[in-house]
């Protein structure tokens, strides 16, 4: 990677959340309606493996690794999972 080691120091959350919905759209393949903060991956239709493509365009669009720890892979909701993602994002940036 070529971006210095504070690649995610000035993270904007609510564009990490825009950002994420249209990874979680695109990849998920579902209507952008169905992705709510408090919607979960079930209601949203999403499988275990739309759960791996989207962690992998995660981690292509932030050149990082996502690891299925307890704060993604316990994920209930969209905002849990945003949560996570982000903590992971500023983990990085530590």
């Amino acid at each position: 990677m070529t971006q210095d080691s504070n690649k995610f120091r000035d993270l904007d959350p609510q564009q990490i959340y825009d950002e994420l919905v249209e990874i979680i759209v695109k990849e998920g393949m579902i209507d952008r309606a169905l992705v709510t903060p408090d919607a979960t991956f079930e209601s949203m239709g999403l499988k275990s493996i739309d759960m791996v493509m989207i962690l992998t365009a995660v981690e292509e669009k932030y050149e990082t690794y996502i690891p299925m720890d307890e704060t993604v892979a316990d994920a209930k909701d969209l905002k849990s999972f945003i949560v996570g993602v982000i903590a992971r994002l500023k983990a990085e940036n530590s």
